[in-house]
């Protein structure tokens, strides 16, 4: 029997949901984090934006290819508590960690006078990497709740009443 099978059969169900959550999630981080890195190169290294500037361009549409992954995929499962609740959660959080971002690649870009391109990337990617997890425990917790159970009925007493 292969590993993922023994894997499933130990975790039950909600074993099972937090590892397709987390593969999902890890899955969507990695699709925006190549859109992130890929896109702060690009706007950096060859059109020549600031680093700041590529770095909040590049974090802004990672961000929202984000959101739209998670939403419908990574916690699909979970509670919808609406788009527009979600979405300024999700814009909160996120916000948070890009000025995270911004302020690692800022302080290495100017006042420490780094304006190498591997270098400025070097920092980018400790900064998201500090974000993630920090990310992963609010978006569970507060952008995507878990589903509360409905509530039981009522209960039913199948001997008949006695008078």
């Amino acid at each position: 029997m292969g590993l993922v099978m023994r894997l499933r059969r130990r975790l039950g169900d909600g074993g099972r949901l937090l590892v397709r959550e987390l593969s999902a999630f890890g899955l969507v981080g990695a699709a925006c984090f190549a859109v992130d890195l890929g896109l702060f190169q690009l706007l950096y290294a060859a059109v020549g934006l600031g680093a700041v500037t590529s770095k909040l361009v590049a974090g802004l549409v990672a961000t929202t290819l984000a959101f739209l992954g998670h939403r419908f995929w990574s916690f699909s499962a979970r509670a919808r508590t609406g788009l527009r609740r979600e979405y300024v959660r999700f814009v909160l959080v996120n916000a948070t960690t890009m000025l995270l971002s911004l302020a690692v690649v800022g302080i290495v870009r100017y006042p420490l006078g780094q304006d190498s391109a591997l270098v400025l990337q070097l920092a980018n990617v400790a900064a998201i990497a500090a974000g993630t997890l920090l990310r992963w425990l609010v978006y569970r917790r507060w952008i995507f709740p878990a589903a509360t159970p409905a509530a039981p009925g009522p209960v039913l007493d199948a001997a008949p009443a006695r008078r």
